[in-house]
């Protein structure tokens, strides 16, 4: 009877964890979503849509319509998909979702704007743009003319010009500086820093009223592609600076030792080494650069005047672009010339987008990752 006692009845094993095959627990991994995440946040999403509507129709005394429906809608859907998850997933889980679905619904508050207005850009501007308004000028259009009528080539050719001779002055400046404040760092590196930095929030048109009153009128050049191009080489310098300098302090100082330690000049070193390793970083620089000058009408309008016809000599007379050919249409009365404004308003934002995909594809892929291209070679 001691001996039974003693012993007592036999413990009750607790379930085994389910394990994978090395004999381990399996990873919790809370921010894979699987369809069945998605299945339950959508039938939340239904669940907290009539909740809302029975509250709204049937509960209320007063009827309340527009943004304050969506926002009890979503404000509904948060405990409920939160009760859903913690219910099937545990807890751990669950705040993992709602953390999720918040981030996310930030993210979209926060790019909704950009995506309005490209949307509607490219609503307005889609009908104007075809051939003919990328081949003819607005020599022979009038004011009773169509939106079919005319384009803005001379405009797209000045754009190019301007911001080629801009590219052209600001980038071996802006690369020589960088040079200068990453590789040298003599006296003048901290004052020459500080006055980048400042001029990275100058306003436009301080810079086209800089050129204006020296060049347009103390040197008697007038008014001209030329001068346009430095007020955008003002606003382009100080970009193209910081970004280089970033861009060659993060190439690896073993570079530099090694191509010392062989017997190369220092001047040698960072012209055959670290520059072309920080070519990548570089074009992305100059890049960022141009999309930065390229939308640009405050200084334009104060440098290369604006015309109608075709001027591809951007050092004598006047000169049209893209912003100053919307900022001129749009202040018109009449819908045609509006319309031309919306089509230019659109090939411009096009000619940007495809300047910061080209920054994107120069610049690879992010820190650890291989891109494509070397992913392919390594093959």
């Amino acid at each position: 009877m001691a001996a039974t006692r003693a012993l007592g009845p036999a413990p009750s094993k607790t379930p085994d964890k389910p394990t994978d095959a090395a004999g381990q627990a399996p990873r919790r991994r809370p921010r894979a979503w699987r369809w069945a995440d998605i299945a339950e946040f959508a039938g939340s999403a239904a669940s907290a849509l009539l909740l809302t509507w029975l509250i709204f129709d049937r509960f209320l005394p007063f009827r309340i319509q527009g943004v304050a429906f969506f926002v009890a809608w979503y404000a509904l859907t948060l405990p409920i998909y939160w009760l859903v998850v913690r219910d099937g997933h545990g807890p751990v889980a669950a705040r993992d979702r709602l953390a999720s679905v918040l981030v996310t619904t930030g993210a979209a508050v926060a790019l909704s704007p950009i995506f309005l207005v490209v949307g509607y850009v490219t609503y307005r501007g889609w009908s104007v743009i075809d051939f003919g308004f990328l081949a003819e000028t607005m020599e022979l259009t009038g004011p009773l003319s169509g939106a079919d009528d005319g384009g803005l080539l001379h405009s797209l050719i000045g754009t190019l010009e301007q911001l080629g001779i801009a590219t052209l002055i600001a980038v071996p400046l802006g690369v020589l500086t960088a040079v200068y404040l990453s590789e040298i760092s003599g006296p003048l590196a901290r004052p020459t820093r500080l006055v980048a930095d400042a001029m990275t929030a100058l306003p436009s048109i301080v810079a086209g009223l800089f050129v204006y009153s020296i060049v347009v009128i103390r040197t008697g050049w007038g008014f001209s592609g030329f001068a346009g191009s430095l007020a955008l080489t003002i606003l382009m310098l100080p970009t193209v600076t910081i970004a280089a300098e970033q861009v060659l302090r993060v190439v690896p100082g073993s570079l530099r030792e090694a191509a010392l330690a062989l017997g190369s000049p220092y001047w040698r070193s960072v012209l055959l080494v670290v520059l072309p390793t920080a070519r990548a970083g570089l074009a992305t620089a100059v890049i960022l650069g141009m999309a930065r000058v390229v939308g640009e009408t405050a200084p334009v309008l104060l440098t290369v005047g604006g015309t109608n016809i075709l001027n591809v000599n951007p050092f004598s007379d006047y000169q049209d672009n893209i912003p100053l050919f919307v900022f001129n249409q749009i202040r018109s009365s009449k819908e045609s010339f509006v319309d031309r404004a919306w089509g230019g308003a659109l090939l411009l934002l096009a000619l940007v987008l495809v300047l910061f995909v080209l920054a994107r594809l120069a610049g690879g892929a992010g820190p650890g990752r291989r891109s494509r291209r070397k992913k392919g070679a390594a093959k």
